[in-house]
């Protein structure tokens, strides 16, 4: 059984921006009896209340980051979590040392897929003005190579719902784990 070899080991999601990994981190932690964590929602609190869009005007790139990754260290102490991270939380490299707590699964969505369910949303920093696609475009093949260093890549196909998402995520965990390996001492 999944929960089994888990042992408690926290599951990192990550991926590009509106990919599902709240949506799908939420259902995955109902079904493994874990807790869920929104690093953004975590950010935000930490940002005092400000939104992400807020935050990341004020404080610029960098400094935002720095505070993502405070968050993400507090974070990974805990265990039985599903965490939904930002999709450039793996820019940062000091953050792989706090992903390697746990176990990372990369949604993997196209662009067109992002494009889609991003058309409506005005929340994304940086998404602000610019032509979506090929920002969109832009950042996944800035990314990739970090995305790939995720324990388990899981593809995320037009019309799959959440559910199937998660159930996908939790079939393919045991390919990735080995009995005894993982432990939360």
């Amino acid at each position: 059984m999944t929960i089994d070899l888990l042992k408690g080991v926290n599951l990192y999601l990550i991926g590009m921006m509106g990919v599902g990994k709240t949506t799908v981190g939420r259902l995955l932690g109902q079904h493994l009896g874990y807790g869920f964590v929104d690093i953004d929602t975590c950010v935000e609190k930490a940002g005092g209340g400000k939104s992400i869009t807020e935050l990341f005007a004020e404080l610029g790139e960098p400094a935002f980051r720095q505070l993502e990754s405070q968050v993400l260290s507090q974070v990974c102490a805990f265990t039985k979590l599903v965490i939904a991270t930002g999709g450039g939380i793996v820019v940062q490299q000091q953050n792989w040392s706090y992903l390697h707590h746990g176990l990372i699964v990369w949604l993997d969505a196209s662009v067109e897929i992002l494009c889609a369910r991003l058309a409506e949303d005005t929340t994304r920093p940086l998404l602000q003005n610019v032509d979506r696609k090929a920002k969109l475009q832009f950042l996944l093949e800035q990314r990739q190579h970090l995305y790939r260093q995720a324990d388990l890549r899981i593809t995320v196909n037009e019309g799959e719902t959440p559910e199937e998402i998660a159930t996908k995520i939790i079939e393919q965990i045991p390919s990735v784990l080995k009995p005894g390996v993982l432990s939360t001492e």
